[in-house]
């Protein structure tokens, strides 16, 4: 078997838990790699002391596992993560162990020549220093900060030194906002976007932009990961999804968390000096976060239940005066009943038409988008107000008011916008998500003066 040959198998599986048929080889090649040692098995199923684990995704829960008939026996297959591809006591996965593949640096990766604010200055340059010493870093900045331009100088630097890097999300609709963002400003370098309908692959690329759960495919692949939305749904409920993360890193590696709305773990590491942070409590633009309207509707939920438009809802739309909004709602019947009372098209996680609406929306073809929490966060459209119906309802903890807070008012041609809760029972994440704005423009007034 040629180096040249082994140097494209290295390219395509190096770092990568694959399932025999993933491989894509044939028989007499798969064999010869094994006797090699190019490539070791993992057990997919591993029993142990009572205990059975999924070797791809971590489950070890009973109601996650299957039982399939094979030859006179019955065997466990993960229920789990099988949309990746079956794991069972038959199926193993497949790593990469033979000659490692070579990446040449690319100089001059980043071709953006936009200029960073002092705070995103001090960020880009954070996480560089965090890159270089193969550290952790939670970058904490508000939403509209521009997190996404802070990253380019970092990222630059490590492909510049042959590095791999990932930027994870749990979010499927802000690796599709990211990924053109990053072509466009990266343009010589290889990268590849991945999230659960994507056609493309990885192959080799030099930088990877995925939701969470496609890293449970990765073992030891990059050298830089960076966790986008740290705190979303469902990285932070999945224990799983952070075991993946640390999995995908190699033994030395940078990890550089971002989030507008950190969860109390974080926020203990922080306080304790266990992890280092940067604060940015101003937007780029300089102009304070929109500060939310709280309305109360009595009987607001038995009005959308009952198909019925609550007035305060439509003067609200009225008074738009033909600017763009998003209007969010808690659950899918609740975005189809106000998508059939006001005409306005509504997406949710499984819609088939949600890729279509969300760009329409973004290139300004539609006015309106009724939307679940898919679009609380990661994703930017110019000039737009923003309402949630049924704020009161337990989707819409704080951290999701504050990321929908946090649609309106970012671009600096338009950096203001209307934010209004529309609720039946005052919660304590309102209260929260009000407070938190207020606090952050009051952080970032005292850095002005």
């Amino acid at each position: 078997m040629n180096n040249l040959y082994l140097e494209y198998l290295a390219s395509q599986y190096q770092g990568k838990l694959l399932l025999k048929q993933e491989l894509q080889l044939d028989e007499p090649t798969f064999q010869i790699l094994m006797q090699e040692q190019f490539i070791k098995e993992i057990r997919g199923i591993r029993k142990q002391m009572g205990l059975t684990m999924c070797e791809r995704c971590f489950n070890y829960q009973k109601k996650y596992f299957g039982k399939m008939p094979y030859g006179k026996r019955e065997i466990v297959y993960c229920r789990k993560c099988i949309m990746m591809g079956r794991v069972s006591e038959v199926e193993s996965l497949y790593v990469w162990t033979g000659p490692k593949p070579k990446r040449k640096p690319i100089t001059d990766a980043c071709h953006w020549k936009g200029e960073l604010t002092p705070l995103q200055q001090k960020a880009s340059n954070s996480m560089i220093d965090t890159i270089n010493r193969k550290d952790h870093l939670l970058i904490y900045a508000v939403c509209g900060a521009g997190k996404t331009e802070m990253l380019y100088a970092g990222i630059a630097k490590a492909i510049e030194s042959g590095k791999r890097v990932c930027i994870a999300t749990p979010r499927t609709d802000v690796v599709r906002e990211l990924a053109p963002r990053f072509r466009r400003d990266f343009p010589e370098i290889e990268s590849a976007a991945l999230f659960g309908d994507s056609t493309e692959k990885d192959l080799a690329a030099n930088l990877v932009i995925a939701t969470t759960h496609q890293l449970l495919r990765y073992q030891e692949a990059f050298d830089v990961i960076i966790v986008d939305e740290v705190d979303a749904f469902p990285f932070h409920r999945d224990k799983s999804l952070p075991k993946a993360v640390q999995r995908a890193a190699r033994p030395e590696h940078a990890l550089i968390y971002l989030t507008a709305t950190p969860r109390t773990e974080l926020k203990i590491k922080t306080q304790l000096k266990l992890l280092p942070t940067v604060s940015i409590p101003m937007r780029y633009h300089g102009h304070p976060l929109p500060i939310p309207t709280l309305q109360r509707i009595r009987k607001l939920s038995t009005k959308i239940n009952s198909n019925q438009l609550p007035e305060p809802i439509n003067q609200w739309i009225k008074q738009r005066n033909g600017r763009r909004y998003l209007l969010f709602a808690p659950t899918i019947d609740s975005a189809k009943t106000l998508s059939q009372l006001l005409d306005i098209p509504y997406v949710h996680a499984d819609s088939p038409n949600r890729k279509d609406f969300i760009q329409q929306f973004r290139n300004q073809n539609i006015e309106a988008l009724i939307t679940t929490t898919i679009l609380e966060r990661g994703v930017t459209f110019p000039s737009i107000d923003v309402a949630v119906v049924q704020a009161d309802h337990h989707v819409f903890d704080e951290a999701a008011l504050v990321q929908i807070a946090g649609r309106a008012g970012r671009s600096a041609q338009d950096p203001t916008g209307d934010v209004t809760f529309f609720y039946e029972a005052k919660t304590n994440a309102m209260v929260k998500a009000h407070q938190y704005t207020l606090i952050k423009n009051k952080e970032a007034k005292g850095m002005l003066v």
